[in-house]
C-alpha cells in the first residue's frame, strides 16, 4: 500500500511539473507560423539531417563553395548535386514528375521557370525574404524566385582582343571581319544561349520572327563551331579556335579572375538581355524541409554579399546596400534590352526548334 501511495504521489508531481514547463514555454519565446517557438526552430535547424538532391546549372566552382558553406551550418545534411544545362533540368524534372528525384532546382532561366510553374513542376513557397525581391524577379505564386541577374554579353579572348577592338554591339557580330572567329556554346541544351538567341529574334520583332531568323542565319554564317558544353567552349577560346563568343557575365568573370583564363567581355552598346537566374523547390520533393533550408540559406544577405565578392554574382535582393557590394559591381551599368519575358517564355521553344532545324550549320 505504501509503494502504491508513493507511486501515485510521484505521478501527480510529474504531471504538475510538465504542466508548469508547458506554461513557461507559452509565456516565453515568440510563436512561429508552425506553432513552435523561435528557439525550438533554431534547434530544429541545427539538428537538420538527411539528404538534399539538387539539380543545378551552376558552375562547379560556385556549387563547391556554396554547398561547402551550407554544410558548415548543416553538417548532417548530405547534399547530392547533378550539374546540367538549364533546359536539360527542365526536361528531366518534367520527365520525373510522377516520381521526383530532385528536391531543389538551382539555376534556371526565367523562361524555363515560367514553363515549369505552368506545368505544376514547382512547389509554391513564400520564403522569409519575399518582400526583398521585386515582382519582376519572382513568380506571383512563389513557385520560383530570381537568385541573381545575369547580363548576357559578348565574350572575347583577351590575348587577342580588347574591349575596344572586339565587336561593340550585337549587329557587329554579323560583319565580315568576324567570320570564323565566333564559337558558340551548343544552343538547345543551354539556358543562357536559348535566352540570347531568343532575345535576338525578339529585338527584330516578336510578331515577325522571320527577321530574327534572318539575323541568326547571318550569325550562323560567321560561326566557326558550336561547342558541346561550357568546358569545351572555354577550351576552344583558349586555343584561339575562335576569339569571340556570347555568354553570361558572371561565368566570364569567374573564368578570368578565378581560373586565370584569357577572357574578357564587352557590354553591348544597345543593351543586354538580363537573365533572371532563378531557383525553386521541386513539387512533391522527397526532402522538402531540407530544400527550404537551402532556399533560405542561399538568399541570406551575408551569403549574397560573399558570393558577389568572391563569385561575381549580382543579387536580386533589393535590401543589400550598393556600398556593401564589391568594386567590380560599383562601375557596372546594367543597361537592359526591353524584353517581354512572358512572350519569350511562350515563344522560345518554337523559335529554338526552328533555329535548330532550319538555320544551324546552314550558313556556310
Amino acid at each position: 500500500m505504501k509503494k502504491k501511495g508513493l507511486f501515485s504521489m510521484l505521478l501527480v508531481f510529474l504531471l504538475l511539473f510538465a504542466a508548469a514547463c508547458s506554461a513557461d514555454k507559452e509565456e516565453g519565446g515568440t510563436a512561429t507560423d508552425e506553432g513552435k517557438t523561435s528557439d525550438e526552430n533554431v534547434t530544429k535547424d541545427e539538428e537538420a539531417s538527411g539528404k538534399l538532391v539538387i539539380y543545378t546549372g551552376r558552375d562547379e566552382s560556385v556549387v563547391e563553395k556554396v554547398v561547402g558553406m551550407f554544410n558548415e551550418k548543416y553538417p548532417d545534411i548530405q547534399v547530392e548535386n547533378l550539374t546540367m544545362g538549364a533546359q536539360q533540368i527542365l526536361e528531366r524534372v518534367r520527365g520525373e514528375k510522377a516520381n521526383p528525384q530532385a528536391d531543389f532546382w538551382w539555376g534556371g532561366t526565367q523562361s524555363a521557370m515560367m514553363v515549369a510553374a505552368d506545368e505544376d513542376l514547382l512547389l509554391p513557397f513564400k520564403p522569409s525574404f519575399d518582400d526583398a525581391i521585386a515582382a519582376e524577379y519572382k513568380d506571383p505564386e512563389g513557385r520560383w524566385y530570381g537568385e541573381m541577374l545575369l547580363p548576357e554579353v559578348i565574350m572575347i579572348n583577351s590575348d587577342v582582343l580588347t574591349p575596344e577592338t572586339g565587336p561593340q554591339d550585337w549587329d557587329d557580330l554579323l560583319k565580315p571581319e568576324w567570320k570564323d572567329k565566333i564559337v558558340i556554346r551548343g544552343v538547345l541544351a543551354s539556358g543562357t544561349m536559348r535566352t540570347i538567341y531568343s532575345s535576338m529574334i525578339y529585338r527584330q520583332g516578336a510578331d515577325t520572327p522571320e527577321k530574327g531568323y534572318e539575323w541568326l542565319s547571318k550569325l550562323d554564317a560567321n560561326t566557326k563551331d558550336y561547342a558541346q558544353d561550357p568546358t569545351n567552349l572555354y577550351l576552344k577560346l583558349v586555343r584561339q579556335e575562335g576569339t569571340v563568343s556570347l555568354w553570361n557575365l558572371q561565368d566570364i568573370l569567374l573564368q578570368s579572375k578565378l581560373n586565370n583564363q584569357p577572357f574578357d567581355y564587352i557590354y553591348p552598346e544597345s543593351g543586354a538581355p538580363i537573365l533572371v537566374d532563378a531557383v525553386g523547390i521541386v513539387n512533391n520533393a522527397k526532402n522538402e524541409a531540407n530544400a527550404k533550408l537551402f532556399y533560405e540559406f542561399l538568399f541570406d544577405p551575408d551569403v549574397r554579399a560573399e558570393l558577389a565578392e568572391e563569385l561575381y554574382q549580382i543579387p536580386t535582393r533589393s535590401d543589400i546596400a550598393k556600398e556593401d557590394m564589391p568594386d567590380w559591381y560599383q562601375d557596372l551599368d546594367l543597361k537592359a534590352l526591353d524584353i517581354d519575358w512572358a512572350v519569350m517564355a511562350e515563344k522560345e521553344a518554337e523559335w529554338m526548334e526552328h533555329w535548330d532545324s532550319n538555320i544551324k550549320g546552314k550558313g556556310k
